[in-house]
């Protein structure tokens, strides 16, 4: 199961109280108030991690809860403070406040954006523990009784949204041949069958370049007319191509599903701009696939035409033709400094 959006309700624990207590010793009648205060409630942490694919550990434990401090004990003694509650999500998780009756990301308060390998947000802070009669003592109150609660934790209703990190996102209509690309590219597997929406999540191969170099490609599920009014699959597949710095656009150039070419780019490119105008700056560049089937060529030829300032590399998913040259181009197209060879290992193929 790939859970990439979920709601969760997080609760900090709640800090321990203080101890009323007196010293009591031998030859020491009068030992005065040793109460110690409670220890602090236990920190919900959000570490991002690489080696996490997705939020499906969420979905069997939507309620998350710290544990509380313990309470304060005589001699002055403080209570243990709890262990942080430390949770595990996919580098490029989303957090937004969610009140309980909201669930629509677009109208909520974004919290934080975990973007790195080990980075670490406190959702909801523990308590602080209260006060022994220690602290209460005075002059005129020399054994006093007083002591205070502890405090209780932060919460509230969580909306946790995975939205894929690569560098290269491979954009197309449903079985244009996305899947055996990154197969052929990478040593990603994802599901390949001769039926449309094989691709329900996404998948993200780890491409090898030459001098150790690598980059990240992401097959994203099959994207249809409508897309951006969250048809088919929808915003379901669109989040997930918001952080990837190169587009590649997968044309089934020979036809072979009774569609045009042309008009599945220009549909590609419109649904992308609909959603958001902003991914339409992003550079971009066409893979013209299935060149092992009739017709093809003459498709491409058009397709070159019309598209004549747009880089368009031809290839055979299927039979592996053109694989090493589109291999070549996506290295200078993305133009990886070696200082950077480090950074691509932070996002781990999502199954």
């Amino acid at each position: 199961m790939f859970v990439d959006r979920i709601k969760v309700f997080a609760q900090g624990g709640n800090g321990g109280r203080g101890c009323v207590s007196f010293r009591r010793e031998k030859f020491v009648p009068k030992g005065g108030p040793d109460g110690g205060d409670g220890g602090k409630g236990g920190d919900v942490i959000l570490s991002a991690d690489s080696h996490t694919d997705n939020l499906t550990n969420l979905f069997y434990e939507s309620l998350i809860k710290a544990k509380n401090g313990g309470h304060g004990m005589g001699k002055k003694m403080h209570g243990r403070g709890a262990v942080p509650k430390v949770v595990k999500v996919p580098v490029g998780t989303m957090v937004y406040a969610a009140p309980q009756e909201v669930s629509n990301a677009s109208s909520l308060q974004l919290i934080v954006d975990l973007t790195s390998d080990g980075q670490e947000f406190i959702l909801c802070a523990g308590g602080k523990g209260g006060k022994g009669n220690v602290h209460f003592k005075s002059a005129r109150n020399r054994a006093p009784v007083q002591y205070s609660e502890g405090e209780e934790g932060e919460q509230g209703h969580f909306l946790l949204e995975l939205h894929t990190i690569a560098d290269v996102g491979l954009i197309g209509y449903p079985n244009a041949g996305k899947s055996t690309l990154l197969g052929k590219l990478s040593a990603a597997r994802p599901k390949v069958a001769a039926y449309p929406f094989t691709t329900l999540h996404p998948h993200v191969g780890v491409l090898e370049f030459s001098e150790y170099r690598r980059a990240t490609v992401a097959d994203i599920p099959g994207l249809i007319e409508g897309a951006h009014r969250n048809v088919g699959l929808g915003h379901d597949f669109l989040r997930h191509i918001t952080r990837c710095r190169l587009f590649l656009f997968v044309v089934d150039v020979a036809g072979s599903e009774g569609r045009n070419p042309i008009e599945d780019l220009q549909n590609l490119r419109r649904e992308i701009d609909l959603y958001d105008a902003r991914l339409s700056t992003r550079p971009w560049c066409v893979v013209a696939n299935k060149m092992d089937l009739p017709g093809a060529p003459e498709n491409l030829d058009a397709l070159r035409k019309r598209f004549s300032s747009t880089e368009i590399v031809d290839v055979s998913a299927q039979s592996g033709e053109g694989m090493q040259r589109l291999k070549k181009r996506l290295e200078n197209w993305l133009q990886i400094p070696e200082a950077n060879a480090a950074e691509t290992k932070l996002v781990a193929s999502l199954d």
